[in-house]
C-alpha cells in the first residue's frame, strides 16, 4: 500500500457536493486530491438522471436562498469557461391544492411558503389561477381548486455535465482525481487526517467528506442512526406529441396533489427519451451497496396510475426507461455542513435530503472558504450537527 502526504485536502466522494468542493478548492490554489469509488459522473448515487430542478424561491427555508442564487451565477461562469450547456431556465411551476395543506419536504402549505420566500427575497414570480395555468400550459389537467406559483427563472440543470465540467476544471487547475478507489477509513492523525482506501493511504491537512449515500457506512454507527438512504425512481414516459413537451413549451414542475408527503410528483420538458417524471418516498430505507436497481412493470404502472394518468394530457403509459437514484436524508430534512464532532480537520457535507443539487455549486464554494479561511460568507449555522442530540 503506497502513501502520499503531498496534498492539503482530500475530498471523499465526487458527486454534486464533492465535484463542486474539489473545483472551488483548486480555484484557490489548494493542493487537493479527490477520490471516488466509481468514475463520476456515474449512475450509482444521487447526481445523475439527465436533469435536476433548480428554483430560487426555496420553500424548504430562507436559509437555502443564498446558495441557489449564487449557484446560478456559478453555473453561468462554468458555462462560459467550458462551452457546455449546464443550466436551462425554462421556468418552473409549483402546484398545490387550496383545500389541503400541500405537505412537501417536511413543511405544510409548501406553495404558500414558496410564495412568501419569493416575496421576501425579491425573486420574480407570479401567482396564477388554474385557468391561467391551463391557458399557458394545456398539458396540465387541473381540478380547478389549485393554487399555482410560477417562477420564470427556474429551470433544470444537467447533472452529469455539471459534475464532469467541475472535475475537468479542477484537474486543469492542478487537482488530482482518483476514481475506482474506495475510501474505507478517515481518521484524525496528529496535525492532519489519514485517509485509507482499498488501494492506498493518504495524509492531508484536512478532509472533506461528500460521499452521499455511503456516508453512514463511512462515518460509523452514530452517523448511521442520523442518516437514512432511500431508493428513488426516475421515469421517462412517451408523449403523444413530443413537441408539446419541448423546452419552451413545457416547464419544470412540482405538483402537490394531496395532503400526504408522498402525494406529489415532479417533471421536466422532454429532452432525449420522452418526458421525465418522478415522485419521492421517504419510508423505505436501503443500503447503497444492495439497492434494487431494476424497476419492475408494476412499479411503473403504479407511478402512472397514481400520479400521471389523470393530471397530464398527452402522456402515454409507455415507459421508455426507468432508473434508480439515492437520497440521503436527515431526520429534519435539512443538510449537514459541519466539522466532524471528533475533529475540526474533517468537514462533513453531503446529506442533501432530496433537494441538494441546485445548491451544490455554492455549497462547494462555502466549503472551500471554510477550509481555507475558517469561515464562509454563507451562514452555515442552520446545517450544523448541533441541532441533533449528542
Amino acid at each position: 500500500m503506497s502513501a502520499t502526504s503531498a496534498v492539503d485536502v482530500v475530498v471523499v466522494g465526487l458527486g454534486a457536493m464533492g465535484s463542486a468542493s474539489l473545483y472551488q478548492l483548486a480555484r484557490r490554489g489548494v493542493r487537493v486530491l479527490g477520490i471516488d469509488r466509481w468514475a463520476p459522473p456515474h449512475d450509482r448515487g444521487s447526481s445523475h438522471g439527465e436533469s435536476r430542478i433548480t428554483r430560487q424561491a426555496v420553500g424548504e427555508g430562507d436559509e437555502y436562498v443564498p446558495f441557489v442564487v449564487r449557484a446560478h451565477e456559478i453555473w453561468r461562469e462554468l458555462e462560459a469557461e467550458s462551452g457546455e450547456s449546464l443550466f436551462a431556465p425554462v421556468g418552473g411551476l409549483l402546484l398545490g391544492r387550496e383545500r389541503e395543506s400541500a405537505w412537501h419536504h417536511g413543511h405544510a402549505d409548501f406553495v404558500g411558503r414558496t410564495i412568501a420566500v419569493a416575496r421576501r427575497h425579491g425573486i420574480a414570480h407570479e401567482v396564477l389561477t388554474p385557468a391561467e395555468v391551463e391557458a399557458r400550459f394545456p398539458q396540465f389537467r387541473l381540478a380547478g381548486d389549485e393554487v399555482a406559483y410560477w417562477e420564470p427563472g427556474a429551470g433544470f440543470l444537467r447533472p452529469e455535465r455539471c459534475v464532469a465540467v467541475q472535475l475537468d476544471r479542477a484537474r486543469a487547475l492542478g487537482a488530482t482525481v482518483r476514481t475506482g478507489e474506495t475510501v474505507v477509513r478517515v481518521t484524525p492523525s496528529g496535525q492532519g487526517v489519514h485517509v485509507e482506501t482499498d488501494r492506498a493511504s493518504y495524509t492531508a491537512a484536512r478532509a472533506v467528506l461528500t460521499a452521499g449515500a455511503w456516508m453512514p457506512g463511512l462515518l460509523g454507527s452514530a452517523f448511521a442512526k442520523l442518516l437514512a438512504v432511500h431508493r428513488q425512481v426516475l421515469y421517462w414516459f412517451a408523449a403523444h406529441d413530443d413537441a408539446a413537451f419541448a423546452p419552451g413549451r413545457f416547464p419544470i414542475f412540482i405538483w402537490i396533489h394531496g395532503a400526504g408527503d408522498s402525494d406529489h410528483f415532479y417533471g421536466f420538458p422532454a429532452l432525449a427519451d420522452g418526458v421525465k417524471l418522478a415522485t419521492e418516498q421517504f419510508v423505505e430505507t436501503t443500503d447503497p451497496g444492495q439497492v434494487v436497481r431494476s424497476v419492475p412493470p408494476a412499479e411503473i404502472a403504479g407511478m402512472y396510475a397514481r400520479h400521471v394518468r389523470e393530471r397530464l394530457a398527452g402522456i402515454s403509459d409507455r415507459c421508455l426507461r426507468a432508473v434508480t437514484c439515492l437520497y440521503t436524508t436527515t431526520p429534519d430534512g435539512r443538510f449537514v455542513i459541519d466539522r466532524h464532532p471528533d475533529s475540526d480537520r474533517i468537514i462533513v457535507a453531503s446529506p442533501c435530503s432530496g433537494h441538494g443539487f441546485k445548491h451544490s455549486a455554492a455549497i462547494g464554494e462555502a466549503i472551500a472558504e471554510r477550509v481555507t479561511g475558517g469561515t464562509s460568507r454563507y451562514d452555515l449555522t442552520p446545517f450544523s450537527l448541533a441541532r441533533f442530540p449528542a
